[in-house]
């Protein structure tokens, strides 16, 4: 019998190594993650907010439309997905909500910050916190809500930035002693980086790899070495993908042609068979779709 996705997560989050999890926004990405052969994949709220509205992320998603999203890339693929959860869309009972939601869409982990609604992204400028106790208590609901003891329940805090390293150190041990199962401290830069394990021993801790570079661009070993179990990456794939169609357009415009990026691009079969062509064949044929009309290249 095969693992849950919870499970796998779980167990990885308990081995030697850190946990790598790229950052995608849609059911693509999902496969692409999954081609790569990665133990674990993080939907990022930020480029969420970006592929579906084109606007930064300063909380104007709702849950609904994260976790429909968070729910068609887990169905894209059996890579455990960490879910961004923003702040629990509420108060604890809508946390309560969050957590079922998700956890239905096949999610395997989320994590929630302490910051007030409307939130922003954790390396902007700008943002506020809700109190300690309020986030305590979110974290209660988040673990009393959950069905599945494996599911993992992240809290994270946006203390460092806004009240400094003791504040969120405290607020951390505090969502701890709630129960979360691993420790989100946001935004630490390479002076805060070597007090945090120590203030936390044997508890899993997560490292955002964001692009701003307020955190550095370490290699895993070196996450490993900082005692760190868990590491996202959470806009690194848009980020190079809509660099690349920069470039395409600016050859079209260029050119009027796009012939001199076509070479340089996924083949139409590897973009199809990254999107299970060959599942979608073996299903026409078992379901006995006439020869001639069965979806081929």
């Amino acid at each position: 019998m095969s693992l849950t996705r919870t499970r796998r997560l779980r167990l990885a989050l308990q081995g030697d190594h850190a946990v790598m999890a790229p950052g995608v926004v849609d059911a693509m990405y999902a496969r692409l993650v999954a081609e790569a052969g990665f133990p674990a994949m993080y939907m990022t709220g930020a480029g969420t907010s970006a592929t579906r509205l084109g606007y930064p992320d300063v909380g104007l998603l709702t849950m609904t439309e994260m976790v429909d999203n968070a729910t068609r890339i887990a169905d894209a693929s059996d890579v455990p997905l960490i879910a961004d959860a923003d702040n629990g869309y509420g108060g604890p009972l809508n946390v309560r909500r969050a957590i079922q939601l998700y956890e239905r869409g096949g999610v395997a982990a989320v994590h929630l910050e302490d910051q007030v609604l409307p939130k922003r992204c954790g390396h902007l400028a700008g943002k506020q916190l809700i109190p300690g106790a309020d986030m305590v208590a979110k974290v209660k609901a988040a673990v009393d809500a959950r069905l599945d003891q494996d599911f993992v329940v992240i809290a994270r805090t946006d203390a460092l930035a806004v009240e400094g390293l003791n504040a969120a150190f405290d607020r951390a041990a505090a969502y701890r002693e709630a129960g979360a199962d691993v420790i989100f401290i946001e935004s630490p830069g390479p002076a805060d980086l070597p007090l945090i394990a120590p203030r936390f021993p044997g508890v899993p801790l997560l490292y955002n790899m964001a692009t701003s570079g307020k955190t550095p661009f370490l290699t895993r070993t070196e996450i490993e070495a900082l005692g760190f179990k868990l590491i996202i990456y959470p806009n690194w794939l848009l980020l190079s993908a809509c660099e690349a169609a920069r470039r395409t357009l600016e050859v079209l415009k260029r050119d009027e042609t796009i012939a001199a990026i076509a070479p340089e691009v996924m083949s139409l079969k590897q973009f199809f068979d990254t999107a299970r062509m060959a599942e979608v064949q073996e299903l026409e044929a078992r379901y006995g779709t006439p020869e001639e009309t069965r979806t081929n290249y």
